[in-house]
């Protein structure tokens, strides 16, 4: 990433910071003089707590940054939150940026609708970006995605498939979930409208026009999605595949430095990019 900015790095607390993601971000801050971390926060079992944030990542020079618990201290000296922690958590880190008056970036998956409502109440006072993948390809994926489904006639069946590893607590993915309302854009509707039962055992004839899953969690797969269009003698396949997690992070800081000096309001990648 490069470019200057008068008012010098964007200054970022990372919440949930001993997480896949979490590393990836501490890392990705670390490369760049575009963003200096301002706050990292872990839970109060980990062990790293108490200690610089450079124990995560294997960086030699210390950050400067002490590892916390406590939301508001991560957040002292924040421009912009990025909350890729647990579902359970997200509500209070919502109100603790609230309180500190920063940007915020959401990008724990497998929310809750109170949590919801706490992200609605908060686009009224901060700047919240909602985003279950913040890669630039997958993003661009949901676009085509929803071109597609609308192109094409409603007998063409849509399947969205996702595997990730083998820790992923949620299912279908967050971004299985984008991807699904993509779709359902494309036709005019709601993902609850379309989406189709849990297939298990004698599970029927598929309904005409709904939107089905197939989840794989298995090893240390990062994260696959393709959306399928099964229609009369063809298949249409739009594909996305992540082979590091850093890709995701380099998209979390770019979202960074656009929230930074936001106005209030919830946003999406797609405004970030440029094609929402």
């Amino acid at each position: 990433m490069t470019g200057a900015d008068a008012r010098g790095p964007v200054r970022i607390a990372v919440l949930g910071a001993s997480g896949r993601m979490g590393v990836s971000l501490l890392r990705a801050i670390h490369e760049s003089a575009e963003f200096e971390l301002a706050g990292a926060l872990v839970s109060t079992a980990s062990a790293a707590r108490g200690t610089d944030a450079a124990r995560l990542t294997g960086v030699a020079s210390a950050t400067g940054v002490v590892l916390t618990d406590d939301p508001a201290a991560a957040l002292r000296n924040a421009d912009v939150a990025l909350d890729f922690s647990v579902a359970g958590a997200v509500g209070a880190h919502v109100r603790a940026s609230v309180a500190r008056g920063c940007a915020l970036l959401v990008g724990t998956t497998g929310l809750d609708p109170a949590a919801a409502d706490v992200i609605e109440a908060a686009s009224r006072r901060i700047a919240v970006l909602v985003a279950p993948n913040t890669s630039l390809g997958v993003n661009l994926l949901a676009q085509l995605v929803e071109n597609a489904a609308a192109a094409l006639p409603p007998d063409y069946d849509i399947e969205i498939f996702e595997a990730h590893h083998r820790d992923k607590v949620d299912a279908p993915s967050g971004t299985a979930r984008q991807l699904g309302e993509a779709a359902a854009a494309g036709r005019g509707h709601s993902l609850a409208e379309l989406a189709g039962p849990l297939r298990d055992g004698r599970s029927g004839a598929r309904r005409g026009g709904s939107i089905g899953f197939s989840v794989v969690r298995g090893g240390d797969i990062v994260g696959e999605h393709t959306v399928i269009y099964a229609g009369p003698g063809e298949r249409l396949e739009l594909s996305h595949r992540a082979h590091d997690r850093m890709t995701f992070a380099y998209g979390a800081l770019r979202a960074c430095r656009w929230l930074r000096g936001r106005g209030a309001g919830r946003y999406k990648m797609s405004d970030v990019l440029g094609f929402g």
